[in-house]
């Protein structure tokens, strides 16, 4: 490495037997607790807690764990970078709602976007026309009982806040 391009400390590579680290990702297997064998945890940069924890295959002298090496730590890569995903559309499915509501004069899809601010959690309730253009945004509280029946009342009373 020359003085002009140090070292970054992320883009170092670790290849142990029970420590591999590569590319934003840390694999550490370890002794697991709750019986004999053994456990691998895959921990994302930065984060506090491991994205997946899952059994780890012994190795031949069913004592200890079995080495990681590349193949298994891209494979845990991938499994760990779906299952974050997979959190986060559930996250986002929960704190964004939307649902159409069809009147005789007008079509409107309207959203619930949930704001989940640790002291003061609120929603937005938003309309928008055929044409995608919003009508109206409310404030509401974050347990508004969104349905199509809560959404329909909202319009037909003119936008005015429902709570």
């Amino acid at each position: 490495m020359s003085e002009d391009f140090p070292e970054d400390a992320n883009d170092k590579c670790i290849q142990e037997p029970r420590l591999w680290s590569d590319k934003g990702w840390t694999a550490r297997v370890i002794k697991n607790e709750d019986d004999e064998g053994w456990a691998v945890a895959m921990i994302k940069d930065g984060e506090p807690e491991p994205a997946l924890v899952g059994p780890w295959t012994m190795g031949r002298d069913k004592k200890n764990p079995k080495p990681l090496d590349g193949t298994a730590f891209r494979t845990l890569v991938k499994t760990a970078s779906e299952v974050l995903r997979r959190h986060e559309q559930a996250l986002h499915a929960t704190l964004h709602k939307a649902l159409f509501v069809n009147l005789a004069d007008a079509d409107f899809r309207v959203n619930l976007d949930i704001v989940p601010d640790e002291d003061n959690p609120y929603a937005l309730l938003s309309a928008f026309d055929a044409a995608n253009v919003e009508l109206a945004q409310v404030r509401v509280s974050a347990g508004f009982k969104f349905s199509k029946a809560s959404a329909t009342a909202w319009i037909e009373n003119e936008f005015r806040n429902p709570e």
